[in-house]
């Protein structure tokens, strides 16, 4: 079967750690070297990890691995046990004797859904780790997006399963493709504009976010395009369009939204039509999050009325 994810790009692998009683868990996305890395924030409220080598002129460009989680910012642990497992590897930033291995972090605010005492801690980051392969990615209610939500915006009672999507398109000889932890306190769309979780079109925010629905989506999107960080920035741009287009309301002060993007190969591409391509996969991965979503923890999945 074609693979049509994140890890059609060569060499990029993910792995999952999945609690599915207490509707946590991680995922991790394992990225071959040489690479390039670069992130952008757009919801107000993020939690991170190492995300300050993002910033201009920093010295450190390729990171060895990403970590998502839930858990809110309990969850930046995960990243403990995905270094431990990288260093046993040998794979990380050369400083002799040591290698240090970069791995930028971000959370979901999930404590609501399920049991929030249970957060992915190291072990589970290390699970996760273990895990990652180059088939398939494993889309729905599982790893970083087991307790995601959406469309709670329009008021109590009216939250539905989010999770894990992804996508993967060619342009020429380049892959770009997208992995999404769609955690979104707004209603869900596609690229066309079709509603797949059931609300209004314009967002006329009949209820506002209370605290407690704190809400993030979670942007990875990686290519065997050669780019540069300047490059890739215009890349997560794109990527926040996206989620713009498909998440009515996004980016308010309640969420915690972040793209980041990863050149991890040597072909020849434009970075301008590549920045389109991601637009498009990353929407794309926001429906596959929606349509491989479970109901779990009381939670009801899309079209699922027996809740």
């Amino acid at each position: 079967m074609e693979n049509k994810t994140l890890t059609a790009v060569p060499g990029v692998s993910v792995g999952h750690w999945t609690d599915f009683t207490a509707a946590t868990g991680a995922t991790v996305i394992v990225f071959p070297a040489p690479n390039v890395a670069a992130a952008e924030i757009r919801g107000a409220a993020p939690g991170t990890r190492e995300f300050g080598l993002f910033g201009p002129g920093m010295a450190i460009e390729m990171i060895q691995a990403l970590v998502f989680a839930g858990g809110s910012a309990y969850g930046l642990a995960a990243a403990d046990g995905v270094m431990r497992e990288l260093e046993m590897d040998g794979r990380g930033h050369d400083k002799d004797p040591w290698v240090v291995p970069i791995v930028p972090a971000a959370i979901i605010f999930d404590l609501m859904v399920g049991d929030g005492a249970v957060r992915p801690g190291p072990e589970e980051g290390a699970a996760a780790y273990r895990a990652a392969n180059t088939g398939p990615v494993v889309m729905g209610s599982v790893g970083a997006g087991t307790g995601a939500t959406i469309s709670n915006w329009r008021g109590p009672g009216s939250e539905q399963k989010g999770g894990i999507g992804s996508a993967a398109l060619q342009k020429g000889s380049v892959t770009v493709g997208a992995l999404v932890v769609l955690n979104a306190g707004g209603d869900i769309f596609t690229l066309e504009g079709k509603s797949l979780s059931g609300g209004p079109a314009v967002s006329s925010m009949p209820h506002l976010p209370q605290r407690g629905l704190e809400q993030t989506t979670l942007v990875a999107i990686a290519t065997d395009a050669r780019l540069s960080r300047k490059e890739l920035n215009r890349v997560c741009v794109r990527a926040h369009d996206a989620l713009a287009v498909c998440i009515r309301p996004v980016h308010t002060r309640y969420d915690g939204d972040i793209a980041f993007a990863v050149s991890c190969g040597l072909e020849d591409g434009n970075s301008d039509e590549l920045s389109e391509v991601a637009f498009e996969v990353v929407g794309r991965a926001v429906a596959a999050a929606v349509g491989n979503s479970e109901t779990l923890a009381g939670v009801p999945s899309v079209g699922d009325s027996s809740l």
